[in-house]
């Protein structure tokens, strides 16, 4: 449905978007992911015909965005991270201009409005003045608007920016169910959102894509983790978890007064917290935790972008 490749943009000197490639697929919900000023809003502006490529080419529903624009606009629904309105125009009346707009045919526009609007959950305000509507309302109408001439594929840009958290995940919900007909494509850099309705992610840094995968292969759910807090000399610690069956990597997680903290990786079916219970006891030291847990995204993308940024 989205084919990049080797995208470029630059604004002179600066290089917003360098050399980017990559395909999002029928059905998919994928979170495009990055730190403010990463290249993401540029890369979706390019890819929604508002913003020119310097190089490089990018398909939409088969069109290419550069020769063939208006076609690609006909199978996008764009919801950009603030959405312009016109204050003085109700709800429903605006949505229907707006489906006028985009050559909805007379006779089925009521129908599809309609439908936007019970989706998007605005049906109760529409008969409100868009200017009176709060920011998540204003929110949910610019994504009922994506929705008015039914397009395979959503784009959007932060659509929970300035959200308090009860919009955030009425949002979310929305979006997630969105899904289910469409190809979504937001961007964002709050990645709690990515782990709640995304089954991929793609991660730009700089300009460039850092990484392109599964949610769960990037962030290792078969990969495990132990979280262990002992008082004891943090060398031998570690040399004694390291020892242990089943252990594949073991990482010091800081200190504090004393005591220090690691992160045992293993692959193994069988749970080692009973062995390495067992080595700290033997040895004399003292341990304050030892938790089960699963690598979070925010982990995996903070250790990829400082790792990017030479870092690590």
């Amino acid at each position: 449905m989205i084919q990049v490749e080797r995208l470029s943009k630059d604004y002179g000197p600066v290089m917003a978007v360098e050399n980017v490639s990559f395909k999002v697929s029928q059905g998919e919900i994928v979170g495009f992911l990055g730190r403010n000023g990463a290249g993401k809003s540029t890369t979706l502006r390019i890819l929604t015909t508002y913003l020119p490529a310097t190089s490089g080419i990018a398909r939409v529903a088969g069109y290419d965005v550069m020769t063939q624009a208006m076609e690609v606009r006909q199978n996008i629904g764009y919801l950009p991270e603030n959405v312009p309105m016109y204050p003085e125009m109700r709800v429903e009346e605006y949505l229907d201009y707006r489906a006028k707009l985009k050559g909805v045919e007379r006779s089925i526009r009521p129908t599809r409005v309609a439908e936007a609007m019970e989706r998007c959950r605005v049906r109760e305000v529409r008969r409100r003045l868009v200017g009176t509507l709060s920011r998540g309302y204003r929110q949910r109408v610019g994504l009922a608007d994506t929705l008015t001439h039914n397009p395979p594929i959503i784009i959007m840009d932060e659509p929970t920016s300035g959200l308090d958290p009860l919009q955030i995940d009425e949002t979310l919900q929305t979006i997630k169910a969105l899904s289910e007909h469409h190809t979504i494509m937001f961007s964002t850099h709050i990645l709690s959102e990515v782990e709640k309705v995304c089954s991929r992610v793609i991660v730009i840094h700089k300009g460039k894509v850092l990484a392109d995968g599964k949610l769960g292969e990037l962030i290792g759910e078969d990969a495990h983790l132990i979280a262990v807090e002992v008082k004891a000399p943090a060398d031998q610690v570690s040399a004694a978890l390291k020892a242990i069956d089943g252990v594949d990597k073991v990482t010091s997680a800081g200190s504090e007064d004393g005591w220090h903290s690691f992160e045992v990786r293993f692959h193994e079916k069988h749970d080692p917290r009973e062995a390495i219970f067992q080595k700290v006891a033997k040895s004399g030291w003292v341990l304050r935790r030892l938790d089960l847990r699963k690598r979070k995204l925010d982990e995996y993308f903070t250790n990829l972008v400082r790792k990017a940024d030479g870092e690590l």
